[in-house]
């Protein structure tokens, strides 16, 4: 009966480390309602994007670098003095 109880506790244990690695734990919204902080597009590496966007459903999911869709959070002032940088998402090419 123990056995089971351990094997139970570490299966339960693993699910939700998984949940928070995967970024579960840690919505959009914390970052989100920081009044410091704004989306800043078209500048992030491929696999660093903070969210989703019309292309998938989550962070660290952008394929390319540069794309003007994705975006990622920086403080406040910073996005307007990267050069290719944007507050507004902008579509392929343009």
């Amino acid at each position: 009966m123990e056995r089971r109880s351990f094997i139970k506790g570490t299966i339960v244990n693993a699910a939700v480390a998984g949940a928070l690695a995967s970024g579960f734990g840690f919505p959009e919204d914390a970052v989100a309602g920081d009044k410091d902080k704004e989306k800043c597009y078209g500048v992030v590496q491929a696999g660093k994007n903070d969210c989703g966007t019309s292309k998938h459903d989550c962070a660290g999911k952008a394929t390319k670098d540069n794309d003007p869709e994705e975006w990622v959070y920086v403080p406040k002032g910073l996005c307007e003095k990267i050069t290719g940088a944007s507050l507004e998402p902008k579509k392929e090419g343009s």
